[in-house]
């Protein structure tokens, strides 16, 4: 798996976002939370993933999208090592739930935390 975000990986149909909300499981790993939902695409993707923050808690826009690019990036630098062995294609929601501004090593640290749940709730062992 590279180590890109490309197009095909972005989760960009409402359907998709819509069944993901109603149908999906969730992680969280303050101050991240995973919604996930095992799904199958036409593309030969593994995941589409989308990130998400809270206009309630960050007002300015500039500040909601300096998370998602932090987001982006942690998802971008660890999806390989933790999604190389999957079988089934995911479709991925990544939302900030935290109030405060965070620094990239914090993002990147949740993000880890998080896909470590997820992986061992996708299979206990």
């Amino acid at each position: 798996m590279k180590l890109t975000y490309s197009k095909k990986e972005k989760l960009k149909s409402k359907k998709l976002i819509e069944q993901l909300f109603a149908e999906g499981e969730s992680v969280s790993a303050f101050p991240l939370r995973l919604v996930y939902l095992g799904t199958t695409f036409e593309d030969n993707v593994i995941a589409k993933t989308g990130v998400s923050v809270s206009k309630r808690h960050f007002k300015t826009a500039v500040d909601r999208n300096r998370i998602k690019r932090l987001l982006r990036e942690a998802y971008r630098l660890n999806k390989a090592s933790f999604f190389n062995n999957l079988s089934t294609q995911y479709a991925f929601m990544i939302l900030y739930i935290g109030k405060e501004k965070p620094t990239y090593v914090q993002v990147e640290n949740s993000m880890k935390r998080l896909f470590e749940k997820f992986l061992s709730k996708i299979h206990p062992d």
